[in-house]
């Protein structure tokens, strides 16, 4: 008995030893980093590629980097240096808007001015944009690394955890998008919550990212803009909001901005592009609701888009109307127009306001309807939005008065 207890031991000890390669050959860098960054080392001995034992850090690093004194020489990895295993999530995501998130942050015209930390320095907008496919230049200046780890958090790159609603969370939430909040305070999240991970409630990943899709697109896009409209009166409050875009002019013809719109898929250019992601996310509805029942919910969420469009388009009008008349006056070299892309940094109290009620509360009436979330849209959303176009009435009325201009 005792032999054959011996012999088992000593099988299971060679089998152990056959199935550990990559830590019977342990890397200089393993070695090394145990000292120096142990959790990293635990993370990444504990995920697929370390436990498989055909990747190592230089894969990713290179081999430049080789003690304490060269850290400079160390190779950040970007999309590329993933795809070279995961080609068709790569594609994927390369053909999604999380590739172009970068883009859409780069496009603000405000931004140039803003702290190196709060860009580039990952503190501010490019803490979460950096999800985005970034140039060379960019990359330097930030040195973060690869977009993929914003959901495949370095370096277990757990499939898993990316897979969990959680995953999202840290960059869709609070001011301009809270999806998070929307979404976990709905039945949906609710049931999640209560229940857990039990495929019974919908997560983030069921609607955006069926199959492991890493594409991640929607029907309208973050700023719940299509072109073209069938419905006049709703296009010309879009035609309002375009303007107030910087992507129309004051004429209505199209500037500059409208090439940003397109390389940042921030909207719908086509019905078919529309339709098409309209109809996948029928798909994913009606695996637990009627065809009928998912058509309808999506299309209510829709006509909440268009009430809210038209608080936005009167608010932007009111505005434009100061401009016209020389109460407010453009900044050197900009249209005489409101430009709700300049966010934090408008001068007037009034287009502050303006702003705050686009990117604010326009946004948490419309995504609280497709989210499912009752209050958003309305104590969030369309009743501020209300709230807000009084406050822009009054204080136009205010200004023309004290600048004697006649109505």
């Amino acid at each position: 008995m005792l032999q054959c207890l011996k012999k088992l031991a000593g099988g299971m000890a060679l089998v152990l030893m056959l199935a550990l390669p990559a830590l019977a050959a342990e890397s200089n860098c393993i070695s090394c980093h145990k000292k120096v960054t142990p959790n990293i080392v635990k993370d990444f001995l504990e995920g697929e590629m370390g436990k498989s034992g055909s990747v190592d850090c230089f894969h990713c690093h290179g081999k430049e980097h080789q003690s304490a004194k060269d850290v400079a020489k160390v190779t950040m990895p970007t999309e590329k240096t993933c795809k070279q295993c995961h080609t068709k999530e790569h594609d994927q995501y390369a053909s999604g808007k999380h590739a172009m998130a970068w883009v859409a942050m780069d496009a603000m015209p405000t931004n140039k001015i803003q702290p190196h930390a709060y860009i580039q320095g990952m503190k501010g907008c490019g803490g979460c944009h950096k999800v985005g496919i970034r140039d060379d230049k960019s990359r330097d200046e930030g040195r973060y690394g690869s977009p993929c780890n914003s959901c495949h958090t370095r370096h277990k790159f757990s499939k898993a955890e990316a897979k969990k609603p959680e995953a999202c969370r840290t960059c869709h939430m609070g001011f301009d998008h809270p999806q998070w909040e929307m979404w976990s305070n709905s039945k949906h999240g609710s049931i999640y919550e209560m229940e857990g991970d039990t495929g019974r409630a919908p997560t983030c990943q069921t609607c955006h990212m069926g199959d492991g899709d890493h594409n991640v697109m929607t029907s309208w896009g973050f700023l719940a803009l299509r072109l073209p409209e069938d419905d006049a009166e709703w296009m010309g409050y879009r035609v309002t909001i375009l303007k107030g875009l910087g992507v129309l002019d004051a004429a209505g013809k199209p500037t500059p901005r409208l090439d940003l719109v397109k390389a940042g898929k921030v909207a719908r250019l086509t019905k078919e592009e529309w339709q098409a992601s309209r109809d996948k996310m029928v798909g994913v509805c009606t695996k637990c609701h009627s065809a009928s029942y998912a058509k309808t919910s999506l299309g209510n969420a829709d006509k909440m888009i268009k009430e809210a469009d038209k608080l936005m388009a009167e608010a932007i009008t009111i505005v434009a109307d100061l401009y016209e008349k020389g109460i407010i006056k453009p900044q050197k070299g900009q249209p005489a127009y409101p430009d709700l892309l300049t966010f934090y940094d408008t001068r007037t109290p009034i287009e502050q306001t303006l702003y705050v009620m686009f990117l604010e509360h326009r946004m948490r009436a419309f995504q609280g309807a497709f989210h499912m979330n009752p209050d958003y849209v309305t104590w969030y959303g369309l009743a501020e939005m209300q709230k807000d176009l009084v406050e822009i009435k009054a204080d136009a009325a205010a200004m023309i008065r004290e600048s004697g201009h006649k109505k």
